[in-house]
């Protein structure tokens, strides 16, 4: 917007202008290949495996009907029309995977073909139908995002705190790929937004701007708007755009387990709040996972346990795990184990050090941590740095006492920091990671974790465990926030 308050002039890129009819033609392409691929190891993995007998597909099988059954799966989880966070996508097509492997078989069995088709072919197409329909997907995101191809234009309105927020987040997610063409704010706009994208006016210029660049899609980004503006944006630009998407001042809801119904011919909605910890079958999946994966976790990395364990010995005298009294479900508490990463009389050495610092004594009181801590060996350092030091709470897991996900462990002095929240923390079990792990670890301010933790326990969902994973180990890697 320029000093005299006109609208300014912008335009869709043309490599993104039709991306809502190329990109999911494209997908199908891609889809085809990665079904394709996977049909092809599963047949040579399974005549190498079996060699007292040969497996025989015909062409027709192998190269149409296969593939269409993905693809028509892909469809009916809206994988080829909906834009979604890249975790939602892996659990999409997770869905996609089995119920089109479900079909398969049932085929199998209808048309008489069952008897001889093999069933590790079967499993192998399972398997790798799944793991090449994901690679092929990340990786076709990632270098259309890097080539700004096929994004969908989005013209924002709001440009506040909360647009800041959640511009970033969408920027950082590659599942979703928006084409920020501009945004619309009456007021003074945070500095990353307006880093972001051009200001090309205000609400009021909505229609005008709709009209020059012909953008589809609108995103108000605007919480703290009243009912009446909020029904007047609807109206006015429902008429001209495909699609008005709002973002809603709903605190800290969990929205994730949150069911909408219409009611009186649409005029009126009720929202229903699952709790997915109250249901029994959900905490047996979560322990079922957390069992099935700490077992080949503490099998692979039992070689890493061995060299850390010899090197805390040889580093510092003293016992090689550290065990701290920890609350976990329910409020109980339980001994959580870690590599020793301080010298034996760290205690000791804790209250002279907060007894003449001030300095120390407020960050410690503030964050229960010390950022520059003299009491950590040469050993503990590393540890700490790469978090490697937490490796042993896999056998808290084991015992029952943890998760791989869940709230960060508290010890008992903390408990009245998390106020009316505490009852969140203790419905599920404390986690070796979490959100708090993923999201800046120790660069997070202490309520900011307690949000976090709020928020896993109201929103949990087993994909959700699968991507805060994952994303640990980004986070490891990078040495993000650990000390």
């Amino acid at each position: 917007m320029n000093g005299h308050g006109e609208v300014m002039k912008t335009s869709i890129s043309i490599k993104n202008k039709y991306s809502t009819v190329v990109l999911p033609l494209v997908w199908v392409v891609i889809d085809y290949i990665a079904v394709l691929l996977a049909e092809f190891l599963a047949f040579s993995l399974r005549n190498t495996l079996i060699t007292n007998s040969t497996l025989h597909i015909s062409w027709l099988s192998f190269h149409v009907i296969g593939p269409a059954i993905f693809i028509l799966f892909m469809q009916v989880q809206s994988l080829y029309t909906r834009r979604m966070q890249f975790w939602r996508i892996i659990s999409r097509i997770f869905k996609a995977d089995l119920y089109a492997v479900g079909v398969m078989i049932f085929l199998m069995y209808v048309l008489e073909t069952a008897s001889h088709t093999s069933r590790l072919f079967i499993g192998f197409i399972w398997i790798f139908a799944f793991f090449f329909l994901v690679l092929f997907r990340f990786i076709s995101r990632k270098i259309l995002n890097r080539l700004h191809m096929l994004q969908l234009p989005v013209l924002i309105m709001g440009a506040g705190k909360t647009a800041a927020i959640v511009l970033k987040y969408f920027k950082d997610d590659s599942g979703l790929a928006y084409d920020f063409i501009g945004f619309l704010e009456d007021h003074k706009p945070e500095p990353e937004v307006a880093r972001l994208m051009p200001h090309l006016g205000t609400f009021a210029d909505a229609e005008a701007v709709i009209d020059q660049t012909g953008v589809q899609h609108v995103l108000v980004i605007a919480p703290g708007l009243s009912n009446d503006r909020v029904q007047d944006i609807i109206y006015r630009l429902q008429p001209k755009v495909k699609n008005i998407a709002f973002i809603p001042d709903m605190g800290t809801m969990p929205l994730a387990t949150l069911d909408m119904e219409t009611l009186i011919d649409g005029h009126i909605v009720a929202f229903q709040i699952r709790n997915n910890m109250a249901r029994r079958y959900n905490r047996i999946i979560k322990r079922v996972f957390d069992i099935v994966c700490t077992c080949m976790g503490i099998i692979c990395l039992s070689p890493v346990f061995l060299a850390i364990s010899l090197w805390i010995y040889k580093d510092s005298p003293g016992p090689i795990i550290f065990k701290h009294r920890r609350v976990g479900r329910h409020g109980k508490e339980f001994n959580c184990y870690k590599f020793r990463s301080m010298c034996v009389d760290a205690d000791v050495r804790l209250k002279e050090l907060l007894a003449k610092d001030p300095e120390a004594r407020k960050e410690w009181e503030k964050e229960f941590k010390l950022k520059d801590d003299p009491r950590i060996t040469k050993s503990g350092a590393f540890l700490r740095k790469t978090s490697l030091d937490e490796l042993p709470q896999l056998f808290n897991v084991l015992k029952g006492e943890m998760s791989l996900v869940g709230p960060r462990p508290i010890i008992q002095s903390e408990v009245p920091k998390y106020g009316k929240y505490i009852e969140d923390f203790y419905m599920v079990r404390p986690g070796v990671t979490g959100m708090w792990q993923t999201s800046g670890r120790s660069d997070t301010t202490y309520d900011e974790r307690v949000q976090m933790d709020t928020w896993y326990v109201r929103n949990w969902d087993v994909w959700f465990d699968i991507v805060l994973i994952w994303r640990t180990i980004g986070v490891v890697l990078k040495h993000k926030g650990a000390y």
